[in-house]
Parts: structure tokens; C-alpha cells; sequence
């Protein structure tokens, strides 16, 4: 039985649209799961007919690799020309062949009755295709390891599920004894992750192998044949110093001088990080945009159970010093998978080293984000905010901490297990 994904009611809905839906993330996270779940629903409807290519198998590459041979195969599978009904394609692993997308463009050029679905695993040339070739012509949903809200159901725990849904009501600084069970889920999904075969192994080297698989072929898939990187080893040093370093400002000549690479490469091979989805980049926030390209970023990773798979630490918090660190990168993760854009979101510090983990840039109200991995917060964990408003009065106000969830003046302490809805539901 496949288990349902948030994103499949969207990719549902668009069936009656013209428009091709693509859907992009990293491997293993469910593409393939979430385009069978589509193919299942719209062939289980009256009368509709469709066909399903999983394009790691050539053979079934050869048979679109023309756009006249795709017609053949549609026409095999029940596609009439001339007929008002939806037919119904889907490309899995579409990233494999790069011309593809050209295939696709005349498909939805010439062919107003056939809905194309696709996914990839995305990297720099198949998106620079998509963008070039699919122009106006595309509807793009990224798929994500899952969220906090997912893994509870992927765990089959609804009881906790249905506490995270009614968090939001609690009110008060003394709340952990009584979200402690919340907190132990949440524990587990941050030490290992959100991709779903390993939340659905039980044990907890069933859960390290799991994801050892998962890394094996993304070297082996994404860098090697794709990307045709041969420097791995280095690359491999690259992605272990910014696990180590996960949710810290990163400094491009000391990861060169750990991984034997120039400056210039490591800026280019942490792109393609970005591009498959593994790190996720945070600049700092200046009204000045240049400053932004120039000053030290921040690199979190999408999934922390990846993180703390390259640094081979799968330990609880208590035996953690890094714990902070992973409660922030669970924050941003949750921000990105609930809609934000990448590229909106910063990190803030003025010239006296005063610090605001996230800043979202989206519109024209700013949302300011701090993170604290704390049970009981202080008088000066709100001074940031004071500070950051001198120059930015209006700013939306936000705390994500353990045990607070009230409003000290205009700043909003959150509890985590909703707090990414709350902050999105607000504006951001």
C-alpha cells in the first residue's frame, strides 16, 4: 500500500491542466512512489488510458527516444489523436536523456489531449534544459524527504500527530513535560531523517544501512554518471566538512585546503550540492544584494539525517554537542519543505557579532526567525530582535524554542512542531 504523501492532492489536481508537472528532488525520496500513486488514481477514472515509462530501463527510453516513435507508443497504448479525453504519460527519471525535454515540448506543442507527469532528480544541465525547452510550458513541485508531520504517519503514529496538530493551542513557558512525547519523535526524525525507507526500518543499523544505500547511489547516479565528477574522494571530504559543520558559516579556503580542491571548485561542486538537493545555502541578509554575494554563507543540509550520516554520529541529544545545530537545520528544513524559497531565506548579523538565525526575504514585510534549543529562554534571548528592529521596525517576530509558546510584546515564541505552518500561515 503506498503511503500518502502531502504533495499528491497538488499533483492531482493538475490532471486537467495543459501545463507539464515536473517533479524534482532527491533520490529515495518517493518520486516514483508519488507518480504510481498518480498513474493508479487517474487510471482507476472511467474510461482513461495512459502509460508509464521508467526511463532507468533504456528499453523504454528507445521507445520516445523520437518524438515519433512517442506517438507510436502512445498510439499502442490506447492514445487517439482525435479524441476530447485526457491521455496520460508519465516520465520517471526523465533527467537521464537530455533531449527529452525537447520530446516533451513538441508532445505539449502538437498535443493538447496528452498531460505529461515527470520527475528527476535534478542538477545544473537538466535544469538549465527544463528552463530553456519547457518555458511557460511547466508546473514544478519539489519533492522533499518528509516532513515532521509526515514521518508521525509514515510511523503510523496519528496519536502524535493529532498532538502536533493541536500544539498550536498551548499556551505558556512551562510546556515540555507535557510535549515530551512530541519531542522524543521529533528526536528520532532529526537524528535520522526523513527519507522514507529508513523511517520505515525498525532498527537502528537497518536505518545507517538504509541511508549508506541511499549515498552510495547518489555518488554513483548524480555525481559520477551525470555529473561526471572524478574527483569523489575530495568530494566526498567536501560534503564531511559541511556536515561537520552543519548550520555554521563556512569558509570556501579552509573546505579547499581540507579536501585537496581549489576555491573556484569547491564553489562549484557546493552548486551542484544545491542542485541535487543535499545542502541547502543561507547568505547573509543585506538591503545592499550585492553584499549578500560577497559575505560567508551558511550551508545546512535539506535532510540532517544526512548530515549525521557523513559524520557517522547517530547519537540522542544528550550525547550531543551539536544538538543546536540540529534543531536549526530541522527549522530550515521544515521552511523549505512547507513552500518557502531558498533563496529568500538569510541569516542576519550586524557588526557587534548580535545574530538572527533566519531572516525570510519574500515580501515586503520581513519575518525574522531565532532558534533556540533551550526549555526555559532568558531576557536576552529576545535582544536580537530589539536590535534587528532599529533598522527594521514592522518585522514579524519569531522564536522556535522547547517549552515556550506565548507573545512577549510583538515577538511570537513557537513550540516546533508546527512552527514552520505558523510562520508560513503568517505571511512570510
Amino acid at each position: 500500500m503506498i503511503k500518502e504523501r502531502k504533495i499528491f492532492k497538488k499533483l492531482l489536481s493538475e490532471a486537467a491542466k495543459e501545463k507539464v508537472s515536473v517533479v524534482l528532488g532527491p533520490r529515495q525520496t518517493g518520486k516514483t512512489t508519488a507518480l504510481k500513486f498518480i498513474h493508479e488514481a487517474l487510471m482507476g477514472r472511467s474510461k482513461a488510458s495512459g502509460v508509464f515509462l521508467d526511463l532507468d530501463i533504456y528499453s523504454n527510453f528507445e521507445k520516445v527516444s523520437t518524438y515519433e516513435n512517442a506517438l507510436a507508443t502512445f498510439k499502442l497504448a490506447g492514445y487517439n489523436p482525435q479524441s476530447s479525453k485526457k491521455f496520460y504519460v508519465f516520465f520517471d527519471e526523465f533527467q537521464r536523456y537530455k533531449d527529452l525535454s525537447i520530446i516533451i515540448k513538441n508532445i505539449y506543442d502538437h498535443h493538447k489531449n496528452i498531460k505529461v507527469y515527470a520527475t528527476g532528480s535534478s542538477s545544473l544541465a537538466i535544469k538549465y534544459k527544463i528552463q530553456e525547452s519547457l518555458a511557460g510550458r511547466k508546473i514544478i513541485t519539489h519533492l522533499y524527504p518528509l516532513d515532521f508531520e509526515e514521518f508521525l504517519r509514515f510511523k503510523g503514529r496519528e496519536d502524535l500527530v493529532e498532538q502536533a496538530k493541536n500544539a498550536p493551542v498551548l499556551s505558556g513557558e512551562n510546556l515540555f513535560a507535557a510535549t515530551k512525547e512530541l519531542f522524543t519523535g521529533l528526536e528520532e526524525f532529526i537524528i535520522f531523517g526523513g527519507y522514507p525507507e529508513a523511517i520505515l526500518s525498525d532498527k537502528k543499523q537497518a536505518k545507517i544501512e538504509v541511508l549508506k544505500s541511499i549515498f552510495d547511489l547518489y555518488v554513483k547516479k548524480e555525481l559520477v554518471e551525470y555529473l561526471k565528477l572524478d574527483k569523489i574522494l575530495e568530494v566526498k571530504k567536501l560534503i564531511q566538512y559541511l556536515a561537520v559543520n552543519n548550520a555554521q558559516k563556512i569558509k570556501y579556503q579552509n573546505i579547499a585546503q581540507i579536501a585537496g580542491l581549489s576555491q573556484k571548485t569547491v564553489k562549484v561542486y557546493i552548486e551542484l550540492l544545491k542542485e541535487t538537493f543535499l545542502v541547502a545555502e543561507v547568505k547573509p541578509f543585506f538591503t545592499n544584494k550585492n553584499k549578500e554575494l560577497v559575505k560567508v554563507p551558511k550551508v545546512y543540509f535539506l535532510d540532517s539525517g544526512v548530515a549525521n550520516f557523513f559524520i557517522n554520529n547517530f547519537n540522542g541529544f544528550e550525547l550531543r554537542k551539536d544538538a543546536p545545530f540540529l534543531f536549526e537545520n530541522y527549522v530550515l528544513a521544515e521552511l523549505i519543505k512547507g513552500g518557502i524559497e531558498t533563496d529568500t531565506i538569510k541569516f542576519w548579523q550586524d557588526k557587534n557579532q548580535t545574530e538572527i538565525d533566519f531572516i525570510i526575504d519574500a515580501k515586503e514585510t520581513l519575518t525574522a526567525i531565532e532558534v533556540k534549543f533551550k526549555q526555559s529562554l532568558a531576557s536576552d534571548d529576545l535582544s536580537a530582535f530589539k536590535i534587528f528592529e532599529r533598522d527594521y521596525f514592522g518585522a514579524r517576530c519569531f522564536l522556535v524554542n522547547l517549552s515556550s509558546q506565548k507573545t512577549f510584546k510583538k515577538i511570537k515564541t513557537l513550540l516546533p512542531y508546527k512552527a514552520a505552518r505558523i510562520i508560513l500561515s503568517s505571511g512570510a
